[in-house]
């Protein structure tokens, strides 16, 4: 039945309320025929996303039969966990709040409203690190080879469309991960070049730019494609160049200034896949000869590529990407201890920067998930389990 006024100020009376500390409002609830629990889901967002969802563009929940649930806007990723309140929540259709009842003076003092829905619980969100680990798995199904490889038949065939239902980051996050990857499109699919191809296609790059006498910060883009067209498709061509070099346009004409790091790391990592462990020196020695003429190596181009070991002797240097390490924080650092039992903070920092959330430091994750001691005078982190 329906309260009138005198039942609702006997209600207050019984309930020791004030009325004059109160609205004069009062909502009489009544639970609506279709009020039910698990009709409606209640999902909570931060600022931010609730302005993108006003601004009219749309939220996506990916993941797959076996994987965590994640959340992604067009830039940003984050997780979903359901949180239980101990309040039951409420859904009253155009309810008004205290505010909008305050400025509407003239509303009658008792409004009977209807739920539509209750809820016990609601997905909290939480920004995460995209899941992009299974990007490069995917794409390294089938690498590309070049034109002439017979494999190419029958390769694992990626649109952006299926990689944005297959991967669990936004659509952002991963176009820019393509581009880390030096991934490139070619007839509608999403391709990583094999590393051998790679390789094959930077030296010829690097050849014509020692035989011609460019510089490297101007290398000519119609001047490669003339020379090296007839060796390998024009857009593997141009693809190389924009993996390894700036593209700028100079009076005209199309020019790439060479990334010096990016083609040392890529020259070291070629000599270091021949072999388990290399004497560092000799490395050194037989890298600064492999790269083109002008460009200088440097040990800290090779962050996260491959480990010394300062403490053998002679010192070595060996092959660890950490892109072949896990995604997970616990498994990463169960890898890196049973590699090397005892890490410095220089050493591990490469191999652990990555798993950093926003504003966290590496500092945070080694507390966390290393015990440190001194050993000669420096830190030194080993694991806070044992290691099988």
């Amino acid at each position: 039945a329906m309260r009138n006024r005198s039942e609702v100020d006997a209600t207050l009376q019984t309930a020791k309320l004030n009325a004059a500390e109160l609205l004069p409002v009062v909502h009489c609830l009544s639970f609506g025929p279709q009020a039910g629990a698990g009709e409606c889901c209640l999902l909570q967002l931060e600022p931010g996303l609730c302005a993108e969802l006003e601004a009219g563009r749309s939220l996506v929940i990916r993941g797959e039969k076996d994987e965590h649930a994640v959340l992604c806007s067009k830039d940003k990723t984050y997780d979903m966990k359901i949180a239980d309140t101990s309040n039951m929540l409420l859904f009253v259709p155009g309810c008004k709040t205290p505010e909008q009842l305050n400025a509407d003076q003239a509303s009658c003092n008792i409004i009977h409203s209807q739920i539509a829905g209750f809820s016990n619980h609601y997905w909290e969100l939480r920004r995460c690190r995209p899941k992009l680990k299974k990007l490069r798995k995917l794409l390294m199904e089938d690498p590309y080879e070049g034109p002439d490889s017979q494999k190419d038949q029958t390769f694992s065939k990626y649109t952006t469309e299926d990689l944005l239902s297959l991967i669990q980051a936004s659509e952002e996050e991963i176009l820019h991960q393509l581009q880390v990857l030096s991934a490139c499109k070619i007839e509608g699919y999403w391709r990583i070049l094999e590393f051998d191809y790679e390789m094959k296609l930077l030296n010829h790059v690097t050849q014509l730019v020692d035989s011609e006498s460019w510089s490297l910060s101007k290398v000519p883009l119609r001047s490669c494609l003339e020379e090296l067209g007839s060796l390998e498709p024009t857009e593997m061509i141009e693809h190389i160049l924009l993996s390894y070099g700036r593209k700028y346009v100079d009076d005209g004409e199309v020019y790439f200034e060479m990334h010096e790091d990016k083609t040392c790391r890529a020259i070291a990592q070629m000599l270091l896949q021949n072999a388990v462990k290399f004497n560092l020196s000799e490395f050194q020695e037989v890298w600064q000869q492999s790269v083109p003429e002008g460009m200088t190596t440097r040990l800290d181009q090779l962050k996260g590529l491959a480990l010394m070991d300062k403490s053998s002797r002679p010192e070595t240097i060996s092959l660890l990407k950490v892109e072949d390490l896990p995604e997970n924080n616990q498994e990463r650092f169960n890898s890196l201890f049973s590699i090397r039992e005892k890490w410095t903070e220089v050493d591990i920092t490469p191999y652990i920067q990555d798993l950093c959330a926003e504003k966290q430091t590496v500092g945070a994750l080694l507390t966390k998930y290393a015990r440190s001691s001194m050993q000669n005078g420096v830190r030194v982190y080993n694991s806070r389990r044992p290691i099988s």
